[in-house]
């Protein structure tokens, strides 16, 4: 979407999109406003037949220059159903750790299916990227069988004007929101509510039920902090609200859902709480460092997300909750300048910019940089 924002107004490339889940997306008007064609193509182990023959069909008519998949091992899958109407250019995008895909390859079928797909990769993409390139690796994409294949880091770029704001009045207007006094630390939460609230279970990806826990030691040390967790609901919601009506806080800890003004949390907030147990980068940490506000992330996140180093650090998250609430209290006492640290990102390789610019040579549309100002 930040892609098509911006080339709408230029006119250098045309941006379509085929959804896999079959399903309308919160983006979509915007995304027709803005000149996209969707197509709503379900992708199952029982539509595979209708998959191949709808993607071809779309392939056929849009007539791309590049097809730039996002489904790691499965666009294996998908390239071999367009074989003969493929672009020139075919790119394997990989976004989520491998930690987490594995978590989902639970039963035979999907881990040969994977297996294949992989090999199906080596195959048919022309280039492979990932949102780091430690991701890269973690899925196998450095070893013989793909020698031949470009890869590299392409991070996602977004706006970063749009995390410029006033740190006061953005507190002020979340305090008189949740009813808190003006004078409190509030933590933010950026990501979905896991499935389930227990730590090992294998879906728990964004370890939201450890990040309650570590604000809980936060408030026993310090009243005046509170948390805001941002992001899709789950079943585990009920569950971690009785355990924090059980310490008392059902007032300082709130669950927000979706929200569209993550700029206004990020600057009305004193930190970011990242402790994810896999992340392919982590752009919540990098949004948060383009808003000044300091990240503590657990150590599965890639480092590539730093680009203001004084405003992250890291920990094990076999450290405990007693570690992470003292590491998190001495973050939220650094001064902020919002300023310096938004033109940091700005120049950044997350710049919006110049993610399009990289994009352009990797479609093999280098010739259309000189008309895209930068």
């Amino acid at each position: 979407m930040e892609l098509l924002r911006l080339w709408s107004k230029t006119n250098v490339c045309h941006l379509d999109f085929l959804a896999t889940s079959g399903n309308p997306g919160i983006f979509d008007e915007e995304a027709r406003g803005l000149g996209a064609r969707i197509h709503y193509v379900r992708y199952r182990r029982t539509d595979l037949p209708h998959f191949a023959r709808e993607f071809r069909r779309v392939l056929r008519e849009g007539c791309y220059d590049a097809v730039h998949d996002h489904q790691d091992y499965a666009s294996g899958w998908h390239f071999l159903m367009g074989a003969g109407v493929l672009p020139r250019v075919r790119v394997t995008h990989v976004h989520n750790s491998y930690q987490i895909l594995n978590n989902y390859r639970v039963t035979l079928s999907r881990r040969l299916t994977a297996q294949v797909g992989k090999k199906l990769v080596a195959r048919y993409a022309t280039h492979i990227t990932g949102t780091s390139r430690r991701v890269i690796t973690e899925y196998g994409f450095d070893a013989a069988t793909f020698a031949r294949t470009p890869k590299a880091a392409l991070h996602c770029g977004f706006d970063a004007t749009r995390f410029l704001g006033d740190r006061l009045i953005a507190k002020t207007s979340i305090c008189q929101e949740f009813r808190w006094p003006e004078y409190v630390k509030i933590i933010l939460f950026a990501g979905r509510i896991d499935e389930s609230p227990n730590f090992d279970d294998p879906h728990n990806q964004k370890n939201s039920a450890f990040a309650v826990s570590v604000a809980t030691e936060c408030y026993r040390r310090d009243p005046r902090v509170r948390m805001l967790l941002a992001g899709a609901l789950s079943a585990a919601v009920p569950v971690l609200k009785q355990q924090i009506g059980g310490a008392g806080l059902q007032e300082h800890i709130r669950f927000l859902g979706i929200r569209k003004d993550i700029e206004r949390l990020m600057h009305g907030s004193d930190i970011l709480l990242f402790p994810s147990r896999g992340e392919g980068l982590g752009m919540a940490a990098v949004e948060a460092q383009a808003a000044g506000l300091p990240v503590l992330a657990a150590d599965t996140v890639p480092c590539e997300c730093v680009v203001v180093p004084e405003l992250v650090q890291f920990q094990k998250l076999a450290a405990g909750e007693a570690v992470w609430a003292t590491d998190l209290l001495g973050l939220v006492a650094r001064p902020r300048n919002i300023a310096e640290a938004n033109q940091r990102v700005a120049d950044s390789a997350f710049s919006i910019r110049q993610s399009a610019c990289a994009l352009l040579q990797l479609y093999g549309q280098g010739a259309l940089l000189d008309q895209f100002r930068l």
